[in-house]
């Protein structure tokens, strides 16, 4: 009895593993349940303010519903100030960052909500 102790003493700590993750880099995070700080939820949620903004929203007002944009840029053509805020919308990259190419444009002219997506920032800057 005392010789399969000390033998189970002795390897024991040969017998203990490791668990080795491999990943494409991508993290699923369903088993966590409801993670609203998730990049799906942000994406989702921005699609959908984005989805009920009326025209003419003034810049201030769609600030304070859609919080911090991903990217901003600002434009002075002629007499016209042009403000565009990017929102992520969907993931082309699976890299953990966000694109331009992954965002939604809201164009601005003059503080005021003029088009919304690519074709709207096209013009603006045309």
């Amino acid at each position: 009895m005392k010789k399969s102790l000390l033998a189970a003493a002795l390897i024991a700590p040969f017998l203990t593993g490791c668990v080795i993750a491999v990943s494409d880099g991508e993290a699923e995070t369903h088993w966590a349940g409801n993670d609203s700080s998730s990049w799906e939820t942000k994406n989702e949620n921005n699609r959908e303010a984005i989805s009920a903004l009326a025209m003419d929203s003034s810049y201030q007002s769609v600030l304070t519903k859609l919080k911090t944009p991903n990217f901003t840029e600002l434009l002075k053509k002629d007499n016209d100030v042009y403000q565009v805020l990017f929102y992520a919308t969907h993931s082309v990259h699976s890299d953990g960052k966000t694109t331009k190419d992954e965002c939604t444009p809201l164009v601005f002219k003059n503080d005021k909500l003029v088009g919304i997506g690519q074709s709207a920032l096209i013009l603006a800057t045309q």
